[in-house]
């Protein structure tokens, strides 16, 4: 069992920048692929960013490409999200996710349809 919290959500407005950190129970290891996904209210999930530790592989939606960056943190087991360029829709729950195996295909394929093992209770982020 992995438990994932996240931190550092809040309200910015339009173009400004917000950090959010996920700090895992478990270190990260070579088969890990760990993920940002959001969900705003009355809205499906939508992946964020992924990264299959392994090869460092890093993985976007479309609507964040170029204004996010997914990254690993100091430690071992914490996941960041840099947010720049921020947009009212941007604002959602943040949650951090991660799946202990897989590979990097597997891990692009996971962002996509929003599957992991685990995931956190979220981040509140809000654009004005």
């Amino acid at each position: 069992q992995v438990q994932l919290v996240e931190s550092g959500g809040g309200s910015v407005q339009a173009g400004g920048s917000l950090r959010v950190s996920c700090t895992s129970s478990a270190y990260f290891y070579t088969y890990n692929c760990m993920a940002w996904f959001r969900q705003a209210p009355g809205k499906e999930r939508e992946g964020v960013a992924a990264i299959y530790i392994g090869g460092d592989n890093k993985y976007y939606g479309d609507a964040v490409k170029g204004r996010f960056t997914v990254a690993q943190g100091k430690g071992g087991n914490i996941l960041e999200l840099q947010m720049n360029n921020l947009k009212p829709e941007d604002s959602a729950m943040y949650y951090c996710a991660t799946t202990t195996r897989s590979s990097a295909s597997d891990c692009y394929a996971r962002l996509l349809r929003v599957d992991f093992s685990y995931e956190g209770k979220g981040t509140q982020v809000t654009v004005s």
